[in-house]
């Protein structure tokens, strides 16, 4: 080698900037290899990106690279989330405009990605907030909303008073706005939906043939869809506390065997009993504006206090006449979920019991626990929601659960109130539709026009994009766009009159339910064309944070289902193999006076101590956390270039931890990583002054090169299959162990002086290619630089996987571990086709089993093959 130590400062950008003026990454939709699509979640342009955003990018590199040297045509894009609230409270807080505060984060982010020598192609590179790519959304909107896909009406909505616009329930957190950490209101207001419930039954049972997912992901969809078997039960009304015209509750339940121990009905506060009745009792009214005050997420309302106004109205127990039930108003009732009313089992229900044990009602067990006394069995403070049998329910005494299920349905079926069957069987979804319209500026506008004859009616696709007008101002509380004096004033596209823009935007989960697709098209191309979505999707591998599970995942599933039904694509599941990423953790440091540190302030001492960096004061060192620049336990992606070089950072980043556990940053590691890469760089370059410029294949070889090859083969061999299995600290860990190996090998190599065997110069030259090979998606800069002192041609990232001799995958000799009585108390190395009789003499022989036996006969020796020898005494 022309110097001693590798130099990734040279390197790196060299052989970055050969990529990309080569543009061997870029990708031709018309290439007639198989395809491959590996993408990553794209980010969001916030600011700057910390090593801790690289980990899931440079595991989809990774097999991005492998699979190019494996054959296959890999599309592996990048883009950006780019609209949302934070450029838009950015804009507010610079007296700026969120264009100009994305596209500056934009560029920064995109040269610190490309230092970590990703192989994407930027000539596909999309931004969600650039009109050629929200015009194509409008359309797909438009397509929905003539397929009926999409609808309008008033609905109760999660309000964030501080970002001041609607939340989904998966966007709030404890109660709290996800972005701003304001308390959540309810409010009433006109939405854009999208019909996902009406997928709801095909997304819960594809789930079943997603079998490259996460089990704990397709888990979390399940019970999010929440598909569940009950009854529509409807109870009767006392016609002398009723309002007029009010003559029963409807009630959906999955639990019918629990109707005798029932004590109570509970309405939500928007349901349309409660309206009426609050019409004359102000007292009510009070109470449901109080309801309005927190959030409509399943969270918040749990965890919230059970508050009830008891109505005076009293209910009818559908199966035993002369039984009464109060009805109250509850705030833990909503109506997007069932029918807005619930019948309370306290007992076997812990909400139900929580607002039964504050109003003083009745709590009667009526499943009785396998083993419990029927007489003196009660319930507590903890609801009993097990298995059991029912017992205090007349008929049903007796029953599981499921037959007691069964025969309540059977008998409400058979009665009869008003006209019609007091119950019927019926399947829920928890799962609602999808709200998706955000009153703020920044992000896709929905392209609908409101005419005050025609109603709502779509912008036709000729007159689409609608922009966003630039010439607006944040100094408001709002939608800018509710106050801009000219853009939303137009006319009607069906009678001419005039008419007014919808001025709520899009979610920002539809820009990313859809841009997978978007990718498919080549430059030039139509941005949704039918044939390249079809021949790329679904995406082969999908990289990603757990936290996506629900939001992006499911949304994204639902709307390649939509553009299905609508004739733009004919794949339906957008991701045929997802994987979950850990996080990059980092401890976290704090000065006397409580002020957050960066890790590059900070001096750590021999003694164990920490420090601020020329100073003597003492600095508190917290655990480690997910690297987060509020807490500024972030490294910089230029910064470990500069001190290590980027291929360090990678190495570091796919070893030791399995991929989906988080990792924590050390200085240790990322300096073990260096001297490693440099080892690597050593051997290959003393592996090239042995071998000299190359050797024809020798038709033998000898021991010592046979076990050399032997081990190369197996390397590219595991390798190969651990990138396939994502298990990239295995392969790393493979690769370690190779590395002594061929140490060894170089060793032995130099004691033999000038006159190396041709054999064994052949197996140390392969031994290098292959070693190369293997680091190659892994570590490409240093891949390339030793490629070229290989004397091989081209480069690096374009050479074709190794081939591998299945003939030297096959083990010449095994390891048996030897047991006596269960104890193991020696090993055996014999030859694989060692018949059981030459097991057995060579195992007796061993002087650890001749000590141990002490003179004594075995009574039986069990051989399992090529697994172990019990040798019994």
């Amino acid at each position: 080698m022309a110097t001693e130590r590798y130099n990734p400062r040279d390197a790196e950008p060299r052989w970055q900037r050969a990529w990309a003026e080569q543009g061997i990454f870029e990708t031709k939709n018309d290439d007639p290899r198989p395809k491959y699509y590996v993408l990553e979640m794209f980010p969001y342009p916030s600011g700057r990106i910390h090593i801790g955003h690289g980990r899931n990018y440079v595991m989809g590199d990774v097999v991005a690279r492998f699979k190019r040297k494996k054959g296959f045509n890999v599309l592996h894009p990048m883009g950006w989330d780019a609209f949302g609230l934070p450029a838009e409270n950015a804009a507010i807080e610079r007296n700026s405009h969120p264009k100009i505060w994305t596209y500056e984060n934009i560029e920064t982010m995109k040269g610190q990605l490309k230092l970590l020598g990703l192989s994407l192609d930027w000539s596909r590179e999309i931004a969600t907030c650039d009109p050629s790519y929200y015009a194509e959304q409008q359309r797909i909107f438009t397509d929905l909303h003539a397929a009926g896909l999409v609808y309008r009406k008033e609905s109760e909505v999660n309000w964030d008073p501080i970002d001041n616009t609607v939340l989904a329930n998966e966007q709030v957190i404890d109660g709290r706005g996800w972005r701003s950490g304001a308390l959540v209101e309810r409010r009433k207001l006109s939405q854009w939906f999208f019909k996902i419930t009406d997928f709801a039954e095909e997304l819960l049972g594809a789930l079943d043939g997603l079998d490259r997912w996460p089990d704990k992901v397709r888990l979390m969809q399940k019970n999010w869809i929440g598909r569940s078997e009950g009854l529509m039960v409807r109870f009767g009304l006392d016609a002398i506390s009723a309002p007029q015209g009010e003559t029963e509750i409807e009630v959906y339940t999955t639990r019918p065997d629990t109707l005798y121990g029932a004590s109570f009905v509970a309405i939500a506060a928007n349901h349309p009993l409660a309206a009426k009745l609050a019409e004359s009792n102000p007292a009510l009214a009070d109470f449901i504006v109080e309801c309005g005050r927190t959030g409509t997420s399943a969270e918040a309302i749990e965890t919230q206090e059970k508050k009830g106004f008891d109505t005076g109205i009293r209910a009818k127990h559908p199966l035993v006449p002369g039984w009464y039930l109060p009805v109250y108003v509850a705030n833990f009732i909503l109506m997007d979920y069932g029918t807005g009313a619930v019948f309370g089992c306290p007992a076997h229900d812990q909400r139900d019991l929580d607002f039964a044990r504050k109003y003083d009602l009745p709590v009667k067990a009526v499943v009785l626990p396998e083993g419990a006394d029927a007489l003196s069995f009660e319930v507590g403070d903890v609801a009993y929601t097990d298995d059991g049998t029912l017992f205090r329910s007349d008929f049903m005494n007796g029953m599981t659960i499921p037959e007691a299920k069964e025969a309540v349905a059977l008998r409400l079926e058979g009665q009869v109130l008003g006209n019609a069957p007091q119950a019927k069987r019926q399947v829920n979804f928890r799962l609602r539709d999808w709200g998706i319209s955000r009153q703020r500026y920044w992000g896709c506008p929905i392209p609908i026009i409101h005419c005050p004859s025609c109603g709502p009616v779509a912008v036709p696709k000729q007159d689409l994009p609608v922009r966003l007008p630039e010439d607006v101002t944040f100094d408001q509380p709002g939608n800018p766009l509710d106050r801009h004096p000219t853009w939303k004033h137009v006319k009607c596209p069906h009678c001419g009159e005039p008419a007014v823009r919808e001025t709520d935007t899009m979610d920002t989960f539809v820009d990313s339910s859809w841009y997978f697709a978007r990718f498919a098209s080549a430059p030039g191309e139509a941005p949704l064309s039918k044939d390249a979505v079809d021949h790329w999707l679904p995406v082969d591998q999908y990289i990603g944070g757990i936290e996506h599970a629900i939001l992006h995942l499911l949304y994204s599933r639902f709307f390649t289902r939509a553009l299905e039904r609508t004739g733009r694509v004919s794949v339906t599941e957008p991701f045929a193999g997802l994987f979950t990423q850990g996080m990059i953790v980092h401890e976290t440091y704090k000065d006397q006076n409580g002020k957050w540190l960066f890790p590059e302030e900070v001096e750590k001492r021999a003694d164990g101590t920490a420090v601020k960096v020329g100073t003597d004061e003492p600095v508190t060192v917290g655990p480690p956390e997910k690297m987060s620049k509020s807490k500024k336990n972030v490294v910089p992606p230029e910064v470990v270039a500069e001190t290590y070089g980027v291929d360090c950072a990678r190495w570091f980043m796919l070893s030791d931890t399995p991929p989906e556990r988080d990792s924590e940053w050390t200085e240790a590691g990322i300096e073990g990583a260096w001297r490693f890469t440099q080892r690597i760089w050593r051997l290959v370059g003393d592996a090239v002054e042995l071998s000299g410029a190359g050797q024809a294949r020798p038709e033998t070889f000898g021991a010592e090169a046979n076990a050399l090859r032997r081990a190369s083969h197996k390397l590219a061999a595991n390798v190969e299959d651990d990138i396939d299995r994502l298990r990239f600290n295995v392969a790393v860990a493979r690769i370690h162990g190779f590395a002594n190996v061929f140490g060894d090998a170089i060793g032995a190599a130099r004691k033999a002086g000038d006159q190396l065997p041709a054999d064994l110069a052949y197996a140390l030259r392969e031994a290098a290619e292959f070693l190369v090979a293997a680091i190659g998606p892994m570590i490409p800069h240093l891949a390339e630089e030793l490629w070229v002192a290989l004397g091989r041609d081209g480069l690096a990232a374009q050479s074709p996987w190794p081939t591998v001799d299945a003939a030297l995958l096959v083990e010449d000799e095994i390891v048996l571990p030897i047991q006596i009585n269960g104890k193991k108390r020696a090993e055996l190395t014999i030859s694989a086709t060692a018949s059981e009789t030459d097991i057995e003499a060579a195992a007796l022989a061993l002087d650890g089993v001749v000590k141990a036996l002490e003179g004594r006969t075995p009574r039986k020796i069990v051989i399992v093959p090529k697994r172990i020898v019990n040798v019994v005494v």
